[in-house]
């Protein structure tokens, strides 16, 4: 009985909802600037009109004794009507709340503020307890202020209280099922504070008492409208059914009782760092990570931000999607996979899941992790054609782009950003977005490391037949040039994981065999080594070597050798050649082999981008791998120009491809860059880039963490005592990546004027020789002039400037590139290479003409039409991370801090020194501070409504722009009725700002808390009435009865559903309401219910449920009718494709022809009449009767209308009125289904129709 009435109150509330609705809907339709928005909106009002009467239809019931007293409520009911005698309020307020005219009070306390440790019982006069980290004066508590308020002002019950403004008090001790309390009534005192309300539920009329059954008075409703008998709630608290547990525990017993205090818990125990007791200090959060991890428990929280420790369970492990899948998912990677998907999907706003850390702490396996995951939510999970294409992308780049280094044996030396595009909750679109620096380890990897996996991995794989083709026969990491260093070699693995890279190749639909010979060609131009011959030409040593790279590159030997060995110069408009001495011929050949790799890493980059599915416009076009689709200056000029030319074809693909764009910018992306490195001995030009990157994802946290919060809460007024103190890297990423003085340009200064690795290092010590950042060795050495240190956020970085000038140039010249030209090679692979620099040299007559190329791949439009490159290594470096940046400025970001816990890949080893130096540079105690104390969160009024509306009675919230702040603070202070206990220095405080509404991290958990446990009984409710009900009607009424009877008391306080029968269009309404009742339990139903579907699930036939066929993914989804698409563009695709705004396109002429089966049936035609036309009552004679035979000769001018001659008149008659008389028909139309009997007879020799 009861809970057949709460779907009353569902339905009730889903009636409000769709009322406000169609107001909003009103009132854009008077504002309409357009005709056609007009159209939709009429056609919008008609919806609602017709779903508001249907939902008022379900709730028209009569009046009956006893149901009032056995209404009950749920968390999300509206509390519509309230008894004659007001519950807490005046009959006058009562008037004016219903009239949306209720005063608000005008003076708010700054901040509420619930320290830790508050008693929550309503009597005690002991204050409250003040967190040693909060300093803020706290405000007293509702029940607090209640108490007090009814010892001066008791009352004898009769629910007036002095303030008209203040809104009604439920009890807090009553439970949302429970029939009754017997409270000691009360009433408020105005006050200066947030308007509270009192502690108790007393003012109820008593014709409210449970017991009885008469004696009730309900409302009369003397509107215009008609509206449903409604019975007289009670205005429960939606929160007081919801067992708040202690924070961030997992403890699943009883309820505890609010006045005890609890045990502290063990520190393996605590999944939050903000519930930490006794003070914070570093000791304190050591001694939790360490007993977590001792537990096996990897991951903490410090509120929303993710700390994760990396065990090293698993050393060896290539960390690709695959090798992955026997690695348990933790549950925090799941919940911010699951937060990251909930965000997007409300919002359609971006979302980036940032991982930061040094290098080796574990950010590759955790992105691999959630990437699974992700695609076990949106994508279908790991037998999806997509994830298996994915899978095989990762596999291969992580052979091509991983690498051991002194601290991580699968160091990632190509930084990647993972674009997932989730539309609707789908996946439809991946993006693998790589930033390549680490180029010299091709040609010179550092003493005890090794170069990249790929090669190490080909020379234990290749079969013997294999080796003779690509001439490797004899050669092993020992004699290979390139390879020196640590050779120490896992064969039997390495063989294994080439064979997996192999079969990933054909996955991604990449010939194996070109692939290899470019790394093979790579490995053995390392052998050949260029000497002074005493003469104009350089001798060469490894004639052979240089013989076999030939052959794998389908050049002439003689070419190859002129191209590493000679240059041309522009001298005065002049070209003019020379012989390169030996060091300048080692450089190029270098050069060479390091663009061949990474031009190869970017070619299988860019077809791992290129899987064709639905959806996926973007991402295709671009020719520069390491583009962001998201921040492309130029995004249309690249797109006309990748498609080709620059004609209007072009420019309307652009045109479209942008405004496709406009719906596909909300994705969720992974980013997993480079962590902070110190390298031994010393660190290179790639070691500095990727250390600058790691200040800035260290610079991007302190801003969104730290600075956000301090400036928001200034600019709003708020005032925090927390203390955020935290140290800002700004001074060493200026020092590095400043715009004139900044090591970088410094460097690209120097390159210019063709400097040495001395003058460099003495400019920059005399520019920065007041830096704090910039140091000096501090040892009794002799000073090496090309050596300077760097003090980084996370440790001191001494860097050797030898090869920093010629890295930085990253050249190749042209007389090398002309080399691969089509006409004298025949390898089209590389030829495939170089295919924009080939473009641009010989768009002209003379080439080669003493130009220089980039080493890494550059697109066609950024060589500036054939002219030389402008930027190099750090600034192309510099450019693609400030576009990454503008794409994560514009995510909301989710924050994984990746931890190793010692240095020597030790399984299960735990190094205090070594996670102490990491808590420090990531600054994890001052985290902790601001999310215990201070306020990290602020949600826009109208966002915070629309998330927490469910925390306070429907019937009290004011649902208007201007009435956003009062229902906020409704929400808090009924979700405020019953505190949770708190542990350590928590606080549950927040503070209302001008636009927003700001919380600390205790306070968000707990209104989380009461929101999850809220919607699951409202779901767990729903799904019992519908399987009670379906239950009952389908092992019949008499079994139905019995069942209800046993489980209910006889009550006419609520009737149950309606059944919906088959072809009773009477109960339409009802159905449509099911189907969505339906619906709705199906989409909060738990993992472990199957779930029903509305469109394979029948109301009318009990007994068969089928499981509902996934639905595909049909093309580009639409775009968020929230966001508005730029104008601009969309006048441009209007005007190439001829359409106009502000009228609808043309009708299509009507067709001169009939489609009978197969077969095209021209005019005219004889057709028999199927009803009377006009028909009867519309005007009083009938010019054509029902089976009559008519002749059609054409198509009407008339949308849907033929043109029939009949006795020398001609009439506009729909098609619907007639029927096609087939050919061979005498009399009876053709036996197909649906076509009925004609009554007239054809005339002999009278034809149908002319056959085409």
């Amino acid at each position: 009985m009861a809970t057949l009435g709460l779907s009353k109150v569902f339905i009730l509330d889903k009636y409000f909802t769709e009322l406000q609705k169609f107001w909003e809907t009103e009132k854009k339709l008077q504002d309409a600037s357009s005709s056609n928005e007009a159209v939709h909106l009429q056609q919008r009002l008609k919806s609602l009109s017709t779903e508001l009467v249907t939902l008022r239809n379900r709730l028209h019931v009569g009046q009956g004794q006893g149901q009032a007293n056995n209404f009950e409520l749920n968390a999300s009911s509206p509390n519509l009507n309230l008894s004659s005698s007001g519950a807490g309020l005046s009959a006058s307020a009562l008037q004016q709340h219903t009239n949306g005219q209720q005063a608000a009070p005008k003076n708010h306390s700054f901040s509420q503020t619930l320290p830790s440790n508050a008693g929550s019982g309503g009597g005690g006069g002991g204050g409250p307890v003040v967190s040693a980290r909060n300093t803020s004066i706290p405000h007293p508590l509702p029940h607090q202020l209640a108490d007090k308020s009814g010892l001066s002002h008791h009352q004898n019950g009769n629910g007036h209280g002095p303030s008209t403004g203040t809104l009604p008090h439920m009890s807090s001790l009553g439970n949302i099922l429970g029939h009754g309390s017997h409270p000691n009534p009360h009433s408020q005192s105005n006050s200066n504070t947030l308007p509270m309300r009192s502690s108790n539920s007393g003012h109820l009329a008593a014709s409210s008492n449970p017991v009885g059954g008469g004696g009730q008075h309900p409302v009369s409703h003397t509107q215009s409208q008609q509206m449903p008998f409604i019975p007289q709630p009670k205005l429960a608290n939606p929160c007081q059914s919801v067992k708040t547990l202690p924070f961030g525990f997992g403890f699943a017993g009883g309820q505890q009782k609010l006045h005890q205090q609890q045990a502290s818990p063990s520190p393996k125990d605590m999944q939050d760092l903000i519930h930490l007791s006794g003070p914070l200090t570093e000791h304190a959060v050591m001694r939790t990570l360490q007993a977590r991890f001792n537990e096996q428990r990897y991951f903490t929280n410090v509120g929303p931000i993710l700390l994760s420790i990396n065990p090293y369970l698993d050393v060896g492990n290539p960390l690709t999607l695959t090798s992955t899948r026997a690695l348990p998912l933790a549950p925090q990677l799941q919940k911010i996979v699951q937060e990251a998907v909930r965000q997007q999907s409300e919002t359609g706003y971006p979302q980036a899941i940032i991982l930061s850390g040094t290098s080796g702490a574990g950010k590759t396996a955790n992105a691999m992790l959630m990437l699974r995951q992700l695609f076990a939510i949106a994508g279908g999970g790991p037998e999806t054609d997509a994830f298996k294409h994915l899978a095989a992308a990762f596999t291969v780049l992580r052979s091509l782009g991983s690498a051991k280094t002194t601290t991580n044996s699968e160091s990632s030396r190509i930084g990647q950003f993972i674009e997932v595009q989730v539309t609707d909750g789908a996946l439809y679109r991946t993006k693998i977005h790589c930033y390549f620096l680490d180029q010299t380890r091709v040609i010179r990897p550092l003493p005890k490391e090794k170069n990249y996996h790929i090669f190490y991995q080909m020379l234990a794989g290749l079969n013997r037949d294999e080796r003779m083709k690509l001439h490797l026969e004899g050669y092993s990491p020992v004699n290979l040039r390139y390879l020196r260093g640590d050779i120490g070699q896992n064969e039997q693995e390495d063989a294994a994981r080439f064979q997996a890279w192999k079969t990933c190749l054909g996955i991604l639909g990449i010939p194996f065999l070109d692939v290899v010979r470019v790394l093979a060609a790579v490995l053995l131009l390392g052998n050949v080594h260029f000497v002074d011959g005493g003469g104009l030409e350089v001798d060469v040593k490894g004639e052979t070597e240089l013989n076999s790279v030939a052959s794998l590159l389908g050049v002439p030997p003689a070419a190859l050798f002129r191209g590493l060995t000679t240059r041309t110069h522009n001298v005065r408009g002049q070209l003019v050649k020379s012989v390169c001495g030996d060091g300048d011929a080692n450089m190029t050949r270098d050069c060479l082999a390091k663009a061949l790799y990474c031009r190869t890493v970017a070619t299988i980059v860019r077809r791992a981008n290129s899987l064709k599915r639905l959806g996926s416009t973007l991402g295709t076009l671009s020719s520069d791998s390491n583009e962001s689709v998201h921040n492309q200056a130029d995004a249309a000029s690249q797109h006309a120009s990748t498609i080709g030319g620059g004609n209007a074809g072009s420019k309307s693909m652009a045109a479209l491809n942008n405004a496709v764009r406009h719906a596909t910018d909300g994705f969720i992306g992974i980013l997993d860059m480079f962590g902070f490195e110190e390298p031994s001995p010393h660190a290179q030009l790639e070691h500095l880039c990727i250390n600058l990157c790691a200040e800035t994802m260290q610079h991007f946290y302190n801003t969104h963490i730290f600075k956000s919060s301090v400036e928001s809460c200034r600019d709003e007024g708020i005032v925090c005592d927390t203390e955020v103190d935290y140290v800002d890297n700004v001074p060493c990423i200026d020092l590095i990546s400043s715009l004139r003085t900044g090591l970088l340009s410094m460097l690209d200064a120097e390159c210019s004027v063709r400097g040495t690795a001395e003058s460099y290092v003495a400019k920059l010590k005399v520019q920065h020789r007041c830096s704090t950042r910039l140091e000096t060795k501090p040892t009794a050495e002799p000073h090496d002039p090309r050596m300077f240190l760097i003090r980084h956020f996370a440790g001191r970085v001494e860097y050797d400037t030898t090869d920093f000038l010629d890295t930085n140039r990253d050249r190749v010249p042209d007389d090398l590139v002309a080399v691969f030209y089509k006409h004298s090679c025949n390898f089209g692979f590389a030829t495939h290479l170089f295919g924009s620099e080939l473009k641009a040299l010989y768009a002209q007559q003379q080439a080669p003409r003493g130009l220089s190329f980039r080493i890494s791949p550059t697109s066609h439009s950024d060589l500036l039409n054939g002219d030389e490159p402008v930027s190099t290594l750090t600034q192309d470096f510099h450019t693609r991370l400030d576009n990454l940046l503008r794409t994560l400025v514009h995510a909301r970001p989710h924050f994984v801090r990746c931890i190793r816990s010692n240095g020597s890949e030790t399984a299960g080893s735990f190094d205090r020194a070594t996670v102490v130096r990491q808590i420090r540079s990531l600054q994890v105690l001052e985290t902790v501070n601001l999310m215990a104390s201070g306020f990290p969160h602020r949600m826009r009024f109208k966002q915070f409504n629309a998330r927490y509306r469910m925390l306070a009675p429907f019937r009290l919230l004011r649902r208007s722009e201007d009435k956003a702040l009062e229902d906020c603070q409704l929400i808090l202070q009924y979700a405020m009725e019953r505190p949770p206990v708190l542990d350590g220095s928590v606080t549950l405080a927040w503070a209302p700002g001008k636009r927003h509404v700001f919380l600390s991290e205790g306070i968000r958990q707990h209104l989380e808390h009461l929101r999850t446990e809220i919607r699951h009984k409202s779901a767990t409710l729903m799904q019992a009435t519908w399987r009670g009900w379906w239950w009952r009607k389908k092992v019949g009424s008499g079994t139905g009865k019995h069942s209800r009877a046993a489980h209910h008391p006889p009550s006419n306080a609520a009737a149950p559903l309606p059944v919906a029968k088959t072809g009773n269009s009477g109960n339409k309404g009802a159905s449509s309401a099911a189907m969505a009742a339906l619906a709705a339990v199906a989409a909060s139903a738990p993992s472990t219910v199957p779930r029903l579907s509305a469109k394979s699930t029948s109301l009318g036939i009990g007994g068969t449920v089928t499981r509902p066929r996934p639905q595909p993914i049909a093309g580009t989804p639409p775009p968020d009718p929230q966001e508005k698409c730029d104008q601009k563009i969309i006048q441009q695709t209007c005007n190439l494709f001829g359409l106009d705004l502000e009228r609808p396109p043309p009708v299509p002429p009507s067709r001169s022809y009939t489609i009978n089966g197969n077969s095209k049936l021209g005019y005219p035609q004889s057709r028999v009449m199927k009803m009377n036309f006009p028909e009867e009552g519309q005007t009083d004679t009938q010019h054509l009767k029902k089976g009559e035979t008519v002749t059609v000769v054409g198509a009407s001018t008339g949308r849907g209308h033929l043109l029939v001659e009949h006795k020398g008149q001609s009439y506009h008659v729909p098609f619907q009125y007639m029927e096609l008389i087939s050919s061979n028909s005498n009399g009876n139309a053709n036996a197909g289904g649906g076509v009925t009997a004609t009554l007239g007879a054809i005339p002999a020799g009278q034809g149908t129709g002319v056959k085409i």
